[in-house]
């Protein structure tokens, strides 16, 4: 009885071993499940995007040439397409930038104990839960032609004609930085949380002023969190669609990548140019973040005592 009964441990026990030896640890099945979704999330609709690009319509090729490469060609030639790229760029780089360098402060104030932190913290992330759509709203509520800030500033005389703040490249940057500099600031202040404050305290007690602690403490470990926070926000912005078109220019100033790409989809019923647009959207956004952190590993190559 007792022989039957190890028979199963014995058997468990071998084929770990066995794995073991292959350098296969069965825990590592616990992924399984994970691949399996991201397999039919990701990986397939991706794959099955890529395949697209690759079956150009009829008109696509004899306009354009370059045979199952015909949506690059178009891509790349058609300078109403192609100029996207840069409107694109236009927009996300400086409110990604914007959202980074104006979290820093803000965010180094309230890691400070003082009345009002939890109520002034949660006004500042408070933008973060209203939408992009809601956000936009307000934007032509409040900064439209007949909103109330041309109405107050006529009221006062300050103007003689209302300004033009949204439907256009303002309109669609006052809504980056709204629904994004939240996003930032939040990053930023956990990174600063993670920075021992005795390291400042000890460099304060030899006499460097906030500027040399500042620059020699805080920068150094918080420049990866930088790098981090710049690579999100800037993805967020880059990916922008509905503030581009309601507070926007859509086939103007602001006439975005995924702009493009709805056109393509939605109107022109383009299902393999409006992946092509989206893949090379993907793509430019990867040679950002690269970019981005190849630079910082150039820059800094040290520890990091915040907590990215």
């Amino acid at each position: 009885m007792s022989a039957v009964g190890q028979r199963p441990g014995r058997a468990t026990a071998s084929l770990r071993h066995r794995l073991a030896e292959r350098g296969v640890d069965p825990v590592l099945l616990l992924l399984l499940p994970g691949l399996v979704v991201a397999v039919a999330l990701f990986v397939y609709p991706f794959s099955y995007g890529i395949g697209l690009t690759v079956q150009p319509t009829a008109a696509m090729q004899e306009q354009w040439g370059g045979g199952i490469f015909a949506n690059y060609v178009a891509f790349f030639r058609d300078p109403f397409v192609f100029d996207s790229v840069w409107l694109t760029m236009r927009l996300a780089l400086p409110a990604a930038l914007f959202n980074v360098l104006a979290s820093v402060p803000v965010a180094m104030v309230l890691r400070h104990r003082f009345r009002g932190k939890r109520l002034l913290t949660s006004l500042l992330v408070l933008p973060i839960t209203l939408g992009t759509v809601l956000t936009a709203q307000g934007l032509l509520i409040f900064a439209g032609r007949q909103g109330w800030i041309n109405r107050v500033l006529l009221e006062f005389g300050l103007i003689d004609e209302p300004l033009k703040l949204v439907n256009n490249y303002l309109g669609v940057m006052f809504s980056l930085v709204i629904t994004g500099f939240p996003f930032a600031f939040l990053l930023i202040s956990s990174y600063l949380s993670g920075i021992d404050p005795s390291l400042e305290q000890a460099a304060k007690t030899l006499g460097a002023g906030w500027w040399q602690r500042f620059r020699r403490i805080v920068l150094p470990l918080l420049a990866p969190g930088l790098a981090t926070t710049f690579v999100l926000t800037f993805v967020l912005a880059f990916s922008v669609f509905p503030s581009a078109r309601l507070v926007g220019d859509a086939m103007g100033e602001t006439r975005v990548m995924s702009l493009m790409a709805f056109r393509a989809f939605g109107e022109q019923n383009d299902y393999a140019m409006a992946s092509t647009i989206a893949l090379m959207m993907g793509a430019v956004e990867l040679l950002v973040v690269v970019a981005v952190l190849g630079l910082r590993s150039l820059l800094y190559r040290g520890t990091t005592g915040g907590k990215g």
